[in-house]
C-alpha cells in the first residue's frame, strides 16, 4: 500500500509527470501528423493521429523529434519485444528505409514470400500461402498471370483509388531511368501483347522474408514500395489509432474527423471524400 502512495505522489510531481509522459511516448502511444497526400482519401494531409506503438511489438524507443535511439537495438530487429508484423490490408506507420528519422504511413499490401505485380493501374498479389488459400479467401478475384494464380485488387477499403488523369507509366519510366524503381519490368501474355518502353507490360516484386510491401491508397500519387522496395520489420513502428485533430491546408478544422478511429475513416462512406488538395508523388 505504501508503494502505491509513493507512486501516486511521484506521479503528481513535475519529474513524475515528465517520466510518465516519456514512458508513454517511448513504449505505447506516439503522436503523428499526415504529411502528404499519399493516403488520400483515407487519411488526409493535416490529420493528427495517435499511433499504437505496441501493435507489432515494442519498438526500440527514440527521443521524439530528434529520433535518436535511447537504447541499443539488443535484438537487431528494431524492437525491445518482437511480435507478429503487419498483416495484409493494414495501415502501418514505419520509418522511411532511406531516412530512418522520417516516418511514413502506407497500407501493407504484401508480406514476406508474396509476389506483387503492378500493371495498368491495377495491383495483383500472389500470396505465399498458395493456391488453396487464395481460392478459399479470394475466389472471385483470382486471375492467372504467367501460369500462376494472383488476387486482383484484394483490398476493398473505400479510400483506395487511382487517378484517371495521371500518367503513372511516365513517372515509372522516369524513376526507372535513374535507378529509383524497385519493381522489375516483366511480361504476362494474359495482360495483352503490347510491350512498353520498359520492355514489359507489368512490374513485379518478390517480398523478402520478414519484410512488407507498402503502398499508398492514393495509388497514382504515392512514393512507396514500388519505388524504394519493401520495409524490414525493424523499421515498423505501429498502427494508426484515431484522429485527435484535423485541419485542411487553409487551417479550417475538419470537425467531422476529430475523434474518429482509423478503422471508421477507411470504411465509412461518410468520411471518404474526393478532397481537392494538391496531389504530389509523396
Amino acid at each position: 500500500m505504501e508503494f502505491f502512495k509513493k507512486l501516486y505522489r511521484f506521479s503528481q510531481s513535475w519529474t513524475g509527470t515528465v517520466v510518465i509522459v516519456l514512458l508513454v511516448i517511448f513504449f505505447f502511444i506516439q503522436a503523428f501528423v499526415i504529411p502528404s497526400g499519399s493516403m488520400k482519401n483515407t487519411l488526409l494531409i493535416g490529420d493528427f493521429l495517435f499511433v499504437k506503438k505496441f501493435s507489432y511489438g515494442i519498438p526500440t524507443p527514440h527521443i521524439p523529434w530528434l529520433e535518436i535511439p535511447v537504447l541499443p537495438d539488443f535484438n537487431k530487429n528494431g524492437h525491445l519485444i518482437a511480435a507478429q508484423g503487419p498483416k495484409r490490408g493494414e495501415i502501418v506507420v514505419f520509418r522511411n528505409p532511406r531516412n530512418e528519422k522520417e516516418h511514413f504511413v502506407k497500407r501493407c499490401v504484401g508480406v514476406g514470400g508474396d509476389k506483387i505485380v503492378y500493371a495498368n493501374k491495377t495491383l495483383y498479389v500472389r500470396m505465399h500461402e498458395g493456391d488453396d488459400f487464395m481460392k478459399m479467401h479470394y475466389s472471385k478475384d483470382l486471375v492467372v498471370l504467367g501460369g500462376e494464380f494472383y488476387v486482383k485488387e484484394p483490398y476493398k477499403q473505400k479510400g483506395i483509388h487511382y487517378d484517371s488523369k495521371e500518367d503513372i507509366e511516365s513517372n515509372i519510366l522516369r524513376y526507372l531511368s535513374i535507378g529509383d524503381f524497385a519493381m522489375s519490368p516483366t511480361y504476362f501474355k494474359e495482360l495483352g501483347e503490347q510491350v512498353g518502353f520498359s520492355g514489359g507490360n507489368a512490374y513485379i516484386f518478390e517480398v523478402p522474408q520478414n519484410e512488407y510491401f507498402m503502398v499508398g491508397d492514393n495509388r497514382d500519387h504515392s512514393y512507396d514500395s514500388r519505388f524504394w522496395g519493401s520495409v524490414p520489420y525493424r523499421l515498423i513502428v505501429g498502427k494508426p489509432w484515431f484522429v485527435y485533430f484535423s485541419w485542411d491546408q487553409n487551417k479550417s478544422v475538419r470537425w467531422e474527423r476529430i475523434g474518429r478511429f482509423v478503422d471508421t475513416l477507411e470504411n465509412d462512406d461518410v468520411y471518404i471524400h474526393d478532397y481537392d488538395e494538391k496531389d504530389i508523388l509523396s
